[in-house]
């Protein structure tokens, strides 16, 4: 599952106490 997928997905919504930035792959803080 790549991280454009997660952000579209509605699990995204679970983690929005968490900043994922997408750049040049993937950081999930």
């Amino acid at each position: 599952m790549g991280p454009v997928v997660f952000l579209a997905s509605s699990a995204s919504d679970y983690v929005n106490g968490y900043t994922i930035a997408v750049d040049g792959g993937w950081l999930a803080r």
